[in-house]
């Protein structure tokens, strides 16, 4: 092409009747962020002449622009110009985008915009209507209405697009009208019935149109309709606007009262044909254009809807129909992606877009054959031509669709039954399904599942329906916002839509609105768009089995829940059942299928479904179904002790009740795995029942946390139990149950000592030590016993800890506990070396390492070694005392028992200093700091910085060994623990010798 052409002709086209886009040699442009798309859009609409850029400025932001908004407008105009004509600057001659004054231009002789080509195919319709070329004149209009692709300039903020947007509509609503007139004219009722349907109900108060859907219905034989559609107007007119219906509508309904015979004149669909067609031509087939209106403020969900257009624009290409279908939960936004991705595609099918709602969740979903019946007269068939049969009627479509490129656009389906019979035979059609049920009936379905879009995206359309600036504003309550919407689209736009309604009101004042759980559904409601609403349609689609289920799975807390928990939860024995009931909930779309075997609601979805059990199931049902999964769950917990712990360690503080269902683990791994899936809905189920039955659930929860705070020892700091043991405690007081009160305590010790808080830790566990005093249960009272000493060892007061643990080994005795009396030994021996006694301690740590081996328990092997090798270290064996450390180290990797893990690598890390492998030694303390993060011991860590920071004093780094000792010191006086003295010396003489642990 000449350089004159190319300047002349860039191969440009523009679209601004739907989304704001461009193309170069019908490849899209990317045109930037939406402001930028209003420069432009002003500019085209400007059809060649200068905007001034204060027009500009004021089509933006109107009367109150912000500081920088004429350097705003100049950058958008600069990287348009790059856009529209990136080689006018590189080859030396002047861009499409001029500078003029003090204003711009776009200089585009042979401009491709689809307005203009509205406007010219309107004018040229309106001169062969004035000609008497009535058939001529309905395909230029048809051909005008086919340019549109949802709301104009969509998306495109300003003043300036208000207006526009408002002026395009207007006229394009003028053309449907001359359109649905030339087509009555010519006795083509079918044509007006398909075109004016959807133009009534969106202007309800606009008589034109209604005038001439009434006739069309009359000459259809749908009198009764007619009639109805008067009434129906004539009572929006009253209600509304306070006036009667016009001369021409009430005239109109007088002649066909009357059953006036004129109204029935016309020219027939079949008439002559126009004088310049050729005798014998094809009749021409209408080209539907029904999809409903694209939504401005579309946000999200961008790879879907990339993947989405690109299969659908490419549909003709293939060999089979394209269909793609899009399930998920009601109010994920579905029908509005769907709406948007076909006004994306809308170019790529010529020969017209369908759309029908199916109503699947609805009292009474359409129909197959009303709907086929619906796109046959659409594409031209006349009534009295329509088959009865639905098998007819769908055969009748796939031959009016063959070789075609339409897009059907089938919304809220119920089921692939409903779907089968619509959908075209050959390729170069395509379908879009949205339902709440996933269609995998459908032969060769492309199917997405939408879940609730991430936090990012749910602000972008909080932001883009209330206002970017006013939502920046408030970005934390923005974000706690979404999430109480649970970031579901409609309850997003829902509460944008308040805000945007108020603009008194701050984000913060409606997040207060929605904290309550119990109000929050009602709060979620805007005119005639309610999240409450859309869910109770699915409801009431449901069975009452499945309706049943849909409340009681939603009283406990949590994030989710596995097939063999909700069967214990809603009393099934049969597993198979419950997962038949499950996938059932799932398929209606009000249940989420996380993995095979695993749910979960929706948040908003669960809330209503828990209010609906409040009203329908009572508390005792709810009481009842919660207590069966905390005894499903306590026999799970005691279940996991054989593969975990060797023994049945949690017999004694577990009271499972009988005849709770109780399954094996085979091995550790499936035990592991069950506990740490379902620990978070352990502590949700626990605190639901004491939400529910506190009095009557207290015990189920005291020994629920029992059995998992024992199992996960470390683990179980910071995992947000201290809330629920403080929220059960509260209740062991009010009811005065000193039983589950002093187990409470003990819990509440364990928990401040895993933390390293020994003096917090020591006022719980003699507090419990005090309640339980009289227990009958002997295995608790050395237990808290034995962890009280603990608690004294690790506070440098031996002897007394000495006491409480003679007095518990005793007892463990007395009762033929072994694995209890061998981790008792091994606390002994712990005492002994506290207190200097260093040959006592090797003494009784060899008797705890008999002991535990009679005993056959894992857990207490490993405590053995330990101890052994702390006893042999303080003896200054340390070669033999690593040779325990590594026997421990073994089993307690093999148990999973992080904490010990990290504190065996430290003591060896210790050992090896004392022998002079520094080397060994810091490569065992920076193993022990990893393994420490995990369980956050601040002793472990401890230890360990002083294993590292004697190794580095041997390597002549005195300065990294000093940081590490004066942090170990930092620590351990913290802990008021015994080692401080030893690394105080450390720290104050650089000479120190070797050291004595103690």
């Amino acid at each position: 092409m000449a350089e004159s052409d190319r300047s002349a002709d860039p191969g440009l086209e523009f679209a601004l009747l739907g989304e704001v886009a461009a193309r170069r040699g019908g490849q899209p442009l990317e045109l930037g962020s939406p402001q930028q798309r209003a420069v432009l859009s002003r500019l085209l609409l400007a059809d060649g002449r200068v905007v001034p850029l204060d027009d500009l400025v004021d089509g933006l932001w109107g009367e109150q622009p912000p500081a920088r908004a004429v350097g705003t407008v100049r950058t958008y105009v600069s990287r348009l110009r790059a856009l529209l004509d990136p080689a006018a600057a590189g080859r030396g001659r002047q861009s499409l985008l001029v500078s003029v004054g003090d204003g711009y231009a776009l200089r585009l002789p042979q401009l491709r915009l689809d307005v203009r080509e509205f406007e010219r195919l309107r004018i040229e319709g309106a001169a062969a209507l004035a000609a008497g070329d009535g058939p001529g004149a309905a395909a230029l209009f048809t051909r005008a209405l086919g340019l549109w692709g949802g709301e104009p300039l969509a998306g495109v903020p300003g003043p300036f697009a208000e207006r526009e947007r408002a002026r395009l509509a207007e006229g394009r609503l003028a053309v449907v009208e001359e359109l649905a007139a030339t087509e009555l004219e010519l006795g083509r009722d079918a044509q007006v019935l398909a075109l004016l349907g959807p133009v009534v109900a969106e202007h309800p108060l606009r008589e034109r149109p209604r005038a001439a859907l009434m006739l069309a219905l009359y000459r259809s034989g749908r009198q009764a309709e007619a009639l109805g559609l008067y009434t129906d107007t004539r009572r929006l007119l009253v209600e509304e606007l306070g006036v009667e219906p016009g001369p021409e509508l009430a005239e109109l309904h007088r002649r066909i009262l009357r059953a006036d015979p004129e109204l029935l004149a016309g020219t027939p669909a079949t008439a002559e044909p126009a004088a310049d067609a050729p005798a014998g031509a094809p009749e021409a087939v209408p080209v539907p254009a029904q999809l409903p209106r694209d939504v401005p403020d579309f946000t999200g969900r961008r790879e879907l809807v990339e993947a989405l257009a690109r299969s659908l624009s490419t549909a003709h290409e293939r060999s089979a129909v394209t269909v793609h279908g899009l399930s998920g939960i009601g109010g994920v936004g579905k029908t509005t992606l769907a709406v948007h991705v076909a006004h994306r595609v809308r170019t790529a099918f010529p020969d017209g877009q369908l759309y029908a709602d199916l109503g699947g969740v609805s009292a009474a979903p359409a129909e197959p054959a009303a709907l086929l019946g619906d796109f046959l007269l659409a594409l031209g068939v006349p009534a009295d031509q329509l088959p009865d049969a639905l098998e007819q009627r769908s055969a009748l479509l796939r031959s009016r669709l063959a070789d075609r490129r339409v897009l059907l656009l089938l919304d809220n389906a119920r089921d692939a039954a409903q779907v089968l019979p619509l959908i075209p035979g050959t390729s170069g059609s395509a379908v879009l399904v949205t339902s709440r049920v996933r269609l995998a009936g459908i032969p060769g379905a492309v199917l997405d599942e939408l879940a609730a879009p991430d936090e990012l995206e749910a602000l972008d359309l909080l932001a883009a329906v209330a206002g970017f600036a006013r939502i920046a504003g408030e970005g934390p309550a923005a974000r706690e916002l979404v999430e109480a919407c649970a970031r579901l689209p409609l309850a997003v736009r829902i509460v944008a839509s308040r805000l945007a309604a108020r603009p008194g009101w701050s984000v913060e004042a409606l997040l207060d609105r929605l904290r309550d759980e119990q109000r929050r559904l009602a709060e979620l409601r805007v005119g005639d768009l309610a999240v409450e609403a859309s869910f109770e349609l699915g409801y009431r689609q449901l069975t009452p089995r499945q309706a049943w289920a849909f409340r009681l799975l939603s009283v406990p807390d949590g994030p989710g829940f596995a097939t063999a928990s909700a069967a214990a939860l809603l009393g099934l024995a049969d597993q198979d059942e419950a997962e038949e009931l499950l996938e059932s909930l799932v398929d209606t779309g009000l249940l989420e299928a996380e993995a095979i075997g695993r749910y979960r609601y929706h948040d908003l979805v669960r809330i209503f479904a828990r209010q609906h059990a409040e009203r329908a199931d009572g508390a005792e049902a709810r009481e009842q179904a919660v207590q069966r999964l905390l005894e499903f769950l306590l026999a799970r917990v005691c279940a996991a002790q054989g593969p975990l712990a060797g023994d049945e360690e949690l017999a004694w503080r577990l009271h499972v009740p009988a005849g709770a269902p109780v399954e094996g683990f085979p091995d550790d791994d499936s035990a592991w795995a069950w506990l740490r899936g379902e620990r978070p809905g352990i502590l949700a189920a626990a605190a639901s029942a004491l939400r529910l039955a506190p009095t009557r659930a207290l015990h189920a929860v005291v020994d629920l946390l029992i059995g998992c705070i024992w199992l996960f020892e470390h683990e179980s700091a910071g995992q947000g139990w201290g809330r629920l043991l403080d929220q059960a405690l509260g209740r062991a007081v009010a009811d005065r149950d000193t039983a589950a009160e002093g187990r409470l305590r003990y819990l509440q010790g364990l928990l401040h000592g895993f933390a390293g808080e020994n003096a917090r830790a020591e006022a719980e566990l003699r507090h419990a030590l005090g309640l339980l005093e009289r227990d009958e249960n002997l295995e608790i009272r050395y237990t808290v016993a034995s962890e009280l000493a603990v608690t004294l060892t690790a506070s440098d007061r031996a002897e007394e800890a000495l006491a409480y643990l003679e007095r518990a080994r005793l007892l463990a005795a007395r009762l033929g506990h072994l694995p209890d009396e061998a981790r008792l030994l091994s606390n002994i021996a712990r005492g002994h070396l506290a207190a200097g006694r260093v040959e006592e301690a090797r003494r009784v740590a060899e008797a705890s390492l008999l002991t535990a081996r009679a005993s056959g328990n894992a857990h207490c092997l490993a405590d053995a070694h330990y101890q052994l090798g702390n006893a042999l270290a303080g003896s200054g064996d340390h070669q033999a005392a690593l040779e325990h450390f590594a026997a421990g180290l073994t089993l307690y990797r093999s148990q999973r028992r992080s904490g010990y893990v990290a504190l065996t690598l430290a003591r060896m890390a210790l050992s090896q200093a004392e022998l002079g492998a520094s080397g060994a030694a810091l490569l065992l303390g920076e193993q022990a700091l990893d393994a420490q993060a995990g369980s956050d011991s601040p002793y472990c860590r401890a230890l360990a910085l002083w294993a590292t920071g004697l190794a580095l004093r041997s390597t002549r780094e005195q300065g990294r060994a000093r940081i590490c000792l004066e942090e170990s010191l930092r620590l351990f006086e913290g802990l008021n623990a015994p080692e401080a003295e030893p690394v105080r010396t450390l720290v104050r003489s650089a000479g120190a010798g070797a050291l004595i642990e103690r």
